[in-house]
């Protein structure tokens, strides 16, 4: 399956969003990247939540990662069309 830039991005827009309302509903303050799974886990009382909370984590990295990477091959595609532009 392949999906492209401005699909990525649409996705990782409605992670972030229901994952700020998870963030909202259970007040998480994690005060770094590293603290964000055991504040999770001490405030989120719910199973079905804290899940899904660990499911949108998991989503928005793979998804993140994918979109960075597809970034970064259309900037060099960009790059070589130029290079050979001016070749020619």
């Amino acid at each position: 399956m392949s999906i492209s830039f401005t699909d990525a991005q649409k996705k990782l827009e409605q992670i972030t969003a229901e994952m700020l309302e998870l963030i909202r509903k259970y007040e998480l303050d994690a005060e770094s990247p590293f603290d964000v799974i055991p504040v999770a886990r001490a405030k989120i009382d719910n199973q079905q939540d804290y899940i899904r909370f660990l499911e949108l984590s998991i989503e928005g990295r793979i998804y993140g990662e994918y979109a960075d990477a597809l970034q970064k091959q259309l900037d060099e595609d960009a790059k070589q069309a130029v290079t050979q532009k001016k070749l020619h």
